[in-house]
């Protein structure tokens, strides 16, 4: 767990369109992507209704910066957008945020400091 990254990008859209995005896009086009690249560890699809659109937040945890490189590419904090997002989505980041991660915790097991 040590040396974790966490990748963030953000999305807006309307309800329908994020609803695609989590059922149909997200499962069967990035998903598949994402376990065939050593080093990833999971992904995590959030949302929630926000001021008339409805945010979408995908935070996916890689081993290295090494292996977010392998999914991005070596400008690994440009988004990686296929053309479909354009249809489901209003607007969205062109930039992603990485986070190391510095403390994990889950029930039933300590927390651990990285």
């Amino acid at each position: 767990m040590a040396g974790q990254i966490v990748r963030v990008w953000r999305g807006y859209g309307k309800e329908a369109g994020v609803d695609r995005y989590c059922r149909e896009h997200f499962p069967n086009s990035v998903l598949p992507q994402l376990n065939s690249i050593d080093g990833f560890v999971e992904a995590k699809v959030l949302t929630r209704p926000e001021r008339g659109e409805t945010e979408l937040v995908v935070a996916t945890t890689w081993q290295s910066i090494e292996s977010v490189k392998a999914f991005a590419g070596e400008d690994y904090d440009k988004a990686v957008v296929e053309p479909v997002v354009r249809e489901l989505l209003n607007r969205f980041d062109e930039r992603v945020a990485h986070f190391t991660v510095a403390l994990a915790a889950s029930k039933g097991r300590n927390v651990k400091a990285t």
